[in-house]
């Protein structure tokens, strides 16, 4: 197939190592040829043309100079520094070199089974390179010290007296989860080791704006969304550490030192006196942080976590760089400005408090323009990259589609490539405010011949999406240079007021029909489809200037109009920066603020951070002079929509399509189309059906007092264990070469490995692991050896079976030997559950949750839509056997109500191998049983049963319902599992009549 680069882009799962790649060209360009190996971290840094040169000096001259040592072999150190973090993961655990907490966290996010999307292989091989620095590297010689050593060089150039290293991941790879990962490697450390210096429980997360402070609420470890818990980045057993940690997450503008006594000038000299002393009235270093990060004041190193890091760095004095001029002056002012704010605050923290160490997080890590530094090189201190490529042969992120050829045989280049250079002549140089207004309809041909063009194309889109039954419609992007420019394309897209003399207007619609915000008849649309935005007048938090708030009154107005439609009393009484936000950061999501918005037109770039996923067309009118710049524009829209695998097991390829922009990641033609999109449904909670609520408890753990006397175990068929080659391994392995003779391979008994001795292991086992009072230090009851030694022999004669070559001594392997340990004590616990009883213990800051808070997107077509006694509007089917129960629930009269447990939030927890688990349940069933109150039933349906489904239904039997019951606040509770769809009617109504028949015995 020609072209299949653009077909096929995606050649790695997201969440394996990336082994393959697409061949590029000396130019950059595919060669449509697939390399089976991994992509070199290689490319080409982005040098912009100067604008003063001196002497006979050519911007070919600056790509190839070394300037100051600013130039280093970025790919030599971040591909060498990636072979030693591959040999490492290939190590056994034995040879990590890390904490024992450390290696737990690493193999639970290499390999858990995760509830919803696990991390990407990209997110983990950015925390492994951390965590290998942090504590691999101080180990192994040489092999370590050169990569510290090149920090350490790198930041005392640039940051002296910080010490910073940086992750870059392409835009949509999920830098937020990594921040998590971060912060929860460190804290439980520092909680399991609070001598070590090693580790902090305290964290500074810096982003450049409230959109992404917004966004990173979710690392708080009691966030309602928190993704130590929602995401199961940590184990459950150890999300009681991640309480324990400090984060405090603000924006660098909070760094800036505010008044403390607000008075007039005139006062203010009055009080100074003649020749006196000048009045400071500004908060100190050390008032501004006990404003800004009061909780960790009292701290003696914290983490600082950069996001979007490319914001912050130090300028270089007295740099022989040619200056900027005009509004790319402009630009760099205020590129400068802030970086000067953001590094000096944590200058100030590094002085008051101390910084163990700077993480930077971006997309982009390039010095920006005015930085003293060769604008677009990569900061130095760079030590791991998975660039935009390796993102899209990942399927990660969009593919971004640019103009490679038009009509106009005179152009060198399309001209919708770099759209500004062919209409800048004829926009307007100032804002709004300096230039006065305009006529939209005088916009520049080419620029509204770029518009249409691209509208047209994002017409078919949204017909595609609405066929499909999307919920919400794509978006489209127009990134301006100013706010004059930005106010003139937003009345051309979205309608304007013409003066017609008098006190008359008239109201012109936009030329866009799917963006305007009037009607035919001139009036505005409750919702508006096109939103005006400033992000620098947003991201600040200081509010709206006048020029601003005059462009966008009619929008704010709407803006208002939908919150009180919506009668969402917070949202009405936001202020209109607040308004503006919340609209934009909630484009594309169904049943929010801004899910109607079709159009964003936004002055300079687009809020970083912006986490829409429906963008699919850009249109760039501004001067683009790097590359960095390109990248941080287009990707606003390379988020995915999609994060469903297909049967191949890879994401499906999706679009991004960009006018303006000269991107030069791809210039190869194509006409590849559009893949048509997934319909995706928002499963969610409805108002109306609020009786059929049903409620659980959040249970973290069981405290279990187990008599010390008389002490007796019944076995039923699930505290059998049958061991065979799946569970122990291959008991006949051939092995053989490519000539000779083969030879069969079988394993040999350990020595000593009798049953006396399998006794008494599984015995001490028990004890130690099995046998205390709830408390961690407490010790094993050793005393009871004479009382558990023979429960333990009983159970060997009567539950254990060994088939396939497998026998007894492999009870010696430690994860078997815990599978009969659990078994023995669920049978112990089972036995005494009336005299001893489980008690169960709740989440202490959420100890219950419900099916109102239901709420997820799915491209799955197999929904159920029940009638009637379901709070949620589908049930995403699994199986013909799950569509088979939910027919049975909908038409059952016992049945009050009942909800899958889909994104409900519903977990058993539970122990398997020594490590902790989360199971979760299919269905929660309301069931009218006879008694005052329901009957909660908790349905497993079940096929194939496993060793880890045994354990599973021996956790909610003998832990989860016993204890939940105990504590009488949540109702009763029971568990059904059925394994036969073909009985499953006859044996529902069976365990109605018995819960009856029980009833009426009390």
């Amino acid at each position: 197939m020609q072209n299949s680069f653009f077909y096929r882009p995606i050649l790695n799962s997201p969440y394996a190592y990336p082994n393959r790649h697409w061949e590029l060209d000396s130019k950059g360009q595919p060669t449509q040829t697939v390399v089976e190996k991994r992509r070199e971290p290689n490319f080409v840094t982005p040098i912009p043309a100067a604008q003063k040169r001196k002497g006979d000096e050519t911007a070919d001259m600056l790509a190839s100079k070394a300037r100051d040592g600013q130039r280093y072999e970025h790919a030599a150190i971040i591909g060498a520094l990636r072979i030693e973090v591959d040999k490492w993961r290939a190590l056994p655990e034995s040879a990590w070199r890390v904490t024992p907490e450390t290696a737990r966290l690493l193999k639970h996010w290499r390999s858990a089974d995760f509830a919803g999307q696990r991390p990407f292989f990209c997110q983990v091989e950015a925390v492994e390179v951390a965590i290998w620095l942090h504590e691999v590297a101080p180990q192994v010689g040489n092999n370590g010290k050169r990569f510290l050593d090149h920090i350490k060089a790198a930041n005392e150039s640039a940051n002296p007296g910080l010490f910073r290293i940086a992750l870059k991941l392409a835009t949509g790879a999920g830098k937020t989860t990594v921040m998590a990962m971060l912060i929860a490697w460190q804290t439980i450390n520092a909680v399991r080791r609070p001598a070590s210096k090693r580790y902090t429980r305290g964290f500074l997360i810096v982003a450049p704006g409230l959109t992404i402070k917004d966004r990173l609420q979710v690392l708080m470890p009691n966030d309602a969304n928190s993704y130590y818990r929602k995401m199961g980045l940590v184990p459950i057993d150890l999300l009681r550490d991640m309480e324990t940690a400090r984060i405090v997450i603000t924006n660098y503008h909070q760094f800036k030192a505010r008044e403390r006594l607000e008075i007039s000038k005139g006062t203010k000299q009055l009080l100074q006196g003649q020749g006196g002393e000048a009045i400071t009235t500004l908060e100190t270093p050390g008032q501004m942080l006990h404003r800004v990060m009061p909780s960790l004041m009292a701290m003696k190193n914290v983490l600082v976590i950069n996001d979007e890091a490319h914001h912050c760095y130090r300028e270089k004095p007295n740099a022989d760089e040619a200056k900027p001029i005009g509004e790319d002056r402009k630009e760099a002012e205020e590129n400068n400005e802030a970086a000067r704010l953001w590094i000096s605050g944590l200058d100030t923290v590094q002085s008051q408090i101390g910084i163990m160490q700077i993480m930077d997080l971006s997309a982009t890590p390039f010095f920006l323009r005015g930085s003293g530094f060769v604008e677009g090189t990569l900061f130095p201190w760079v030590m791991s990259d998975f660039s935009l490529m390796d993102a899209i042969e990942c399927g990660i992120v969009k593919l971004p589609r640019v103009p490679i050829a038009d009509n106009i045989t005179s152009a060198e280049t399309p001209i919708y490539r770099n759209l500004w250079d062919n209409v800048r002549d004829e926009m307007p140089r100032k804002g709004r405010a300096k230039g006065g207004g305009g006529d939209p309809s005088q916009l520049p041909a080419k620029l509204l011949t770029a518009l249409s063009a691209l509208y047209a194309h994002y017409e078919r889109v949204a017909l595609q999406w609405e066929d499909a039954g999307m919920e919400v419609p794509p978006c489209f992007i127009v990134v301006c240079n100013n706010t004059s420019t930005s106010k003139l394309v937003y009345d051309y897209i979205a309608g304007y007021e013409v003066e017609t003399g008098g006190d008359q207007k008239l109201m012109r619609q936009g030329a866009l029909q799917r963006f305007s915000n009037y009607d035919a008849n001139g009036q505005p649309f409750t919702r508006p489809r096109t939103l005006l935005i400033d992000s620098q007048q947003l991201e600040s938090g200081e509010g709206l200037d006048a020029g601003f708030r005059e462009v966008a009154a009619a929008e704010i107005e709407q803006l208002k109009r939908e919150a009180a439609h919506r009668g969402d009393t917070v949202q009405g009484d936001l202020s209109e920066s607040e308004l503006l936000r919340a609209a934009l950061n909630t484009v594309g999501k169904a049943g929010k603020l801004g899910a109607s918005v079709r159009c964003v037109v936004s002055v300079s770039m687009l809020t970083e951070g912006w986490d829409a996923n429906n963008v699919t067309h850009i249109l760039g009118l501004r001067a683009f002079g790097t590359q960095l710049l390109c990248e941080q524009v287009v990707g606003r829209a390379l988020r995915r929509q999609n994060y469903e695998l297909n049967e191949e097991g890879l994401f499906d390829v999706e679009y991004a399509d960009v006018l303006g922009i000269p991107f030069d990641f791809n210039a190869e033609p194509t006409t590849a189309d559009r893949p048509k999109p997934t319909r995706q449904t928002a499963i969610q909670a409805v108002a109306e059906k609020s009786r059929f609520a049903i409620r659980f408890p959040n249970v973290r753990g069981y405290r279990v007092e187990l008599p010390k006397q008389a002490i007796a175990a019944t076995f039923n068929d699930d505290s059998k264990l049958r061991l065979t080659p799946e569970l122990v391994g291959p008991t006949i392995t051939k092995n053989a070469g490519i000539i000779g003779e083969s030879v069969d391979l079988s394993p040999q008994q350990l020595s000593g490995q009798r049953r006396a001795t399998i006794v008494m292991k599984l015995t001490t086992q028990f004890l130690s692991k099995h046998w205390h009072s709830g408390n961690v230090e407490s010790q094993p009851e050793w005393a009871l050896i004479g009382q558990i030694k023979p429960i333990v022999e009983r159970w060997l004669d009567e539950c254990l079976e060994c088939v396939g070559g497998t026998a007894m001594w492999q009870l010696s392997y430690e994860s078997i030997a815990e599978m009969a340990c659990k078994k023995i004590s669920e049978a112990i616990t089972a036995t005494h559950a009336t005299s001893h009883p489980v008690i169960a213990v709740l989440d202490p800051y959420n100890a219950s949750g419900g099916s109102e808070h239901v709420y997820f997107l799915t491209s799955k077509q197999n929904l159920w839509t029940p009638r009637d006694r379901c709070h949620i509007n589908h049930v995403v089917i699994d199986s013909t056997w799950e569509a088979e129960f939910c027919r049975i629930a909908e038409s059952h009269p016992k049945v009050l109500a009942y909800v899958k447990n889909h994104a409900l939030g519903f977990e058993v927890p539970y122990q398997s191998g020594g490590v902790s688990h989360h199971y979760r349940p299919d269905f929660i069933v309301l069931l009218d049983d006879g008694r005052p109150d329901p009957l909660h039933l908790v349905v497993e349906i079940k096929g194939y049963r496993n060793e880890r489904a045994k354990e599973k239904k021996a956790a909610i039997e003998s832990y989860w319902i016993p204890g939940v019951n105990h504590l009488k606040q949540f109702g009763r509770w029971a568990f059904a599992e059925f394994r036969d769809p073909n009985e499953m009617q006859a044996e529902f109504d069976a365990l109605c009549i018995k819960s009856r028949g029980d009833a009426a015995h009390e």
